[in-house]
Order: C-alpha cells, then sequence, then structure tokens
C-alpha cells in the first residue's frame, strides 16, 4: 500500500505543549507539539473510556488524558505507569514547520 502524506498546516497552528485535531474516515487524530518542538500524531481517543487526548495536558513525550489521568506516549501510544492500553500512532512529517501525515485515505478535513 502507498503512503500518502497529507498536509495538515504549519506547526506554528499548534501551541507549545498543545493539539489540534484532524478529521480522517477512521476517526480524529490528534497532532500534538510538545514543549521542545516535536510534532507527534495519534488517535484521538484514550484506550480507557475514549477520552478527548487532544484536549489532556502535554508534558515531555507524553499527554495525560482529561478525564481519568490515563498518561499516553505520545512516542508509542502506549499507556504508562500502571495504567494498560494503547492508541495507534500516525507518522508526521515537518519539512520546514509545514505539517504532513501519514494516511491511506486521501480526503482529511481539519476539524472544527
Amino acid at each position: 500500500m502507498t503512503t500518502n502524506w497529507i498536509a495538515i498546516g504549519h506547526i506554528d497552528d499548534i501551541p507549545l505543549r498543545g493539539a489540534r485535531c484532524v478529521k480522517t474516515p477512521d476517526g480524529k487524530i490528534a497532532v500534538f507539539r510538545t514543549a521542545e518542538n516535536e510534532v507527534f500524531a495519534i488517535e484521538d481517543q484514550c484506550p480507557h473510556k475514549g477520552g478527548p487526548l487532544s484536549q489532556g495536558i502535554v508534558h515531555g513525550r507524553a499527554v495525560t488524558c482529561p478525564l481519568h489521568n490515563f498518561v499516553i506516549s505520545l512516542e508509542s501510544g502506549r499507556a504508562l505507569g500502571a495504567d494498560e492500553g494503547e492508541v495507534r500512532t500516525i507518522p508526521v512529517r515537518n519539512i520546514d514547520g509545514q505539517l504532513s501525515i501519514a494516511f491511506e485515505a486521501a480526503a482529511l478535513v481539519a476539524a472544527e
């Protein structure tokens, strides 16, 4: 299968230690920017109770779910500490601040 790189905006569209969402045919993808300007993309749904990870607190290379404080690695998508579960990670490309995510479907729309 061929990987399609879909442009999703500029790194400056995402606040430091924040996120924005991208709608895909498979659900929402949360795109995070760390304090060190690293960018990660994961499913926007906590494996615990489905909380919106994009609304969580970003610290280091992890995000804490706003519902029940599950901590999810932005690198691996796995729950950290005693918590269990994982979310899908999506490859992100950053070329001179222009961000793209790897996705098999061509129709992506920025979430409102």
